[in-house]
């Protein structure tokens, strides 16, 4: 099984930005995330075996994590780069309380056996991975993406954090809940 935990959207939300990609979705045939999938990912496991699932649950809920903290989302970019994009995101702003969770998920996380992440925590919510996508696909894209006012999509109350299920499928990922837990809380 493939797992990773994260942070998910309110529906109003997460709504509003599947308005936001369905106004992109006919510039470029690329793999657009689904609304209903937006997430803030605060560690991405892997495949996991099966057989250790409750190990896993387990563990992250040993984590206190801080309190409910806000988190907004603001403004539009391109990972690695605008000139060579494999990746159209928005940005995460959140207190440094973010990066402690995702830190102490690492650290729990790692005691099990999975590996470090060799890069930074880069906070963002994925909206297209743009894998093939055309020249005329991007200028496209780009300047669409210019005339959007991205200064502020919405912001929320993190109250929680989860551990999700990843099935890939021909319509794309689906995400399944597999455990729920609460900020500021620990049960160790």
């Amino acid at each position: 099984m493939r797992l990773f935990v994260g942070i998910d959207l309110p529906e109003a939300l997460r709504e509003q930005l599947g308005q936001l990609i369905g106004r992109l979705r006919p510039l470029a045939a690329v793999r657009w995330s689904r609304a209903e999938n937006l997430h803030i990912t605060t560690k991405f496991i892997g495949e996991w075996p099966d057989a250790r699932l409750d190990e896993m649950k387990q563990a992250l809920r040993g984590i206190a994590g801080p309190a409910p903290f806000e988190i907004a989302l603001n403004g539009l970019g391109w990972f690695p780069n605008p000139h060579q994009p494999r990746i159209l995101w928005i940005g995460v702003a959140a207190p440094p309380d973010l990066a402690a969770l995702a830190a102490e998920t690492e650290t729990v996380v790692e005691r099990l056996g999975v590996p470090r992440e060799n890069r930074p925590f880069s906070p963002h919510l994925t909206l297209a991975r743009l894998d093939g996508i055309e020249r005329q696909e991007l200028i496209a894209l780009r300047q669409e993406v210019a005339q959007i006012d991205s200064a502020a999509f919405g912001a929320f109350t993190a109250e929680s954090f989860h551990l999700y299920l990843s099935k890939t499928g021909p319509g794309g990922s689906q995400y399944t809940k597999l455990a729920t837990y609460p900020l500021g809380v620990s049960s160790k």
